[in-house]
């Protein structure tokens, strides 16, 4: 009991005596021992890499989402250790409206076989975004969160007690300056040497940590090749299935008037800037003279008989009397007395109707 009291006295005094070495030190009634100038750039380096690290790590946050509400979410699913629901990204979303939209407007028509396909190939990108966010995550944010919630927390606690060690040497030199007996000088040189003995060791164990941020830098360069790499592969993804459907969008043809005449002049090409991907869409008037000079075309009108056709472009019936196409179908086709030469008529199954020859390919 009689020792738990002088040890409760004595951690009393020493809380004490650091305070006011503290407080003196503050008004400038003390002298204060300094740190060693490689010391110093280490705590600052140190500092600044855990500023620098939380920064990078909120903005690549809100690059891989953007919603606020569900990166808190995220976030307190994580502290709850357990696994945020699965939900569908932007990429996603637009995605299954266009496929629903296309399957409405129907796959057989030109618009909404394009919709099915522009759907499809946003929930590819929506795939990829998912693969980016989780190599990131695993690649980039845990290796910096760890580093935060582990490496440097350890720096703090040693440098807080770097901090006590220093006052307890500060507070003994100055009791070493006030004694005047001999019995209290030779007490003071004692804890004074005790005191800058425990100042210099705990100062090697800080150093030490404090240079580990070297290698906490060699681990972040990695950590970066990772999370460029895993970019590098999810815009060429994205690149690559929309030139994929570029091509696909390309064989479409535009949007026709009542006169069944292409609203886009003749030979003309549809193409994106930033891509090297063009193709050219089909017009009824564009292929007159080119068409009509097919000997195919040509003998099966003087023949008057039929031959099966494989359709080359999606075609949205414009009246009536017109016949939609889906491509890559394969329907009759013959020649009509009377008709335009640039039309035939087609027949699939029980529906029959003019079909314009620029969508045609003659099969043997």
């Amino acid at each position: 009991m009689d020792f738990n009291v002088k040890r409760l006295a004595a951690d009393a005094g020493t809380f004490l005596s650091r305070a006011v070495q503290f407080t003196e030190e503050k008004l400038g009634q003390a002298e204060k021992t300094e740190l060693d100038a490689h010391l110093e750039n280490l705590l600052v380096r140190a500092e600044n890499t855990k500023q620098w690290t939380e920064r990078i790590m909120k903005q690549t946050e809100v690059l891989l989402q953007p919603n606020p509400n569900v990166r808190l979410e995220e976030f307190v699913y994580e502290k709850l250790e357990k696994k945020a629901p699965t939900r569908m990204n932007n990429h996603d979303l637009l995605g299954q409206s266009m496929i629903e939209s296309g399957g409405e407007f129907g796959p057989g028509t030109a618009y909404g076989n394009a919709l099915i396909k522009c759907g499809e190939t946003e929930k590819q990108i929506g795939g990829a975004e998912r693969e980016l966010i989780q190599s990131a995550a695993i690649n980039f944010l845990t290796p910096f969160r760890n580093f935060l919630e582990g490496d440097f927390k350890t720096i703090l606690k040693e440098r807080k007690l770097l901090q006590v060690k220093r006052l307890d040497l500060d507070a003994a030199k100055t009791r070493l300056k006030k004694a005047r007996m001999t019995d209290a000088r030779a007490a003071a040189e004692q804890e004074l040497r005790m005191t800058q003995s425990e100042f210099d060791r705990q100062a090697e164990i800080t150093r030490l940590l404090l240079e580990g941020v070297s290698s906490t830098h060699a681990h972040h360069l990695r950590c970066l090749n990772d999370f460029v790499e895993a970019q590098t592969t999810y815009y060429a993804q994205c690149y690559q299935y929309m030139v994929d459907l570029q091509k696909q969008l390309g064989s479409f043809p535009s949007s026709f008037s009542n006169n069944n005449q292409s609203s886009v002049s003749g030979g003309a090409s549809v193409s994106v800037p930033t891509i090297a991907v063009s193709a050219s869409l089909p017009s009824v008037s564009a292929g007159r003279s080119s068409s009509t000079a097919s000997g195919g075309f040509n003998e099966l009108r003087s023949s008057n008989g039929s031959r099966k056709a494989r359709v080359l472009y999606d075609y949205d019936a414009a009246s009536s009397s017109e016949l939609s196409l889906l491509a890559d179908e394969v329907i009759t086709v013959s020649s009509v007395a009377g008709m335009d030469s640039d039309w035939l008529m087609g027949e699939r199954g029980n529906q029959k109707g003019k079909v314009p020859i620029t969508y045609l390919e003659l099969l043997n």
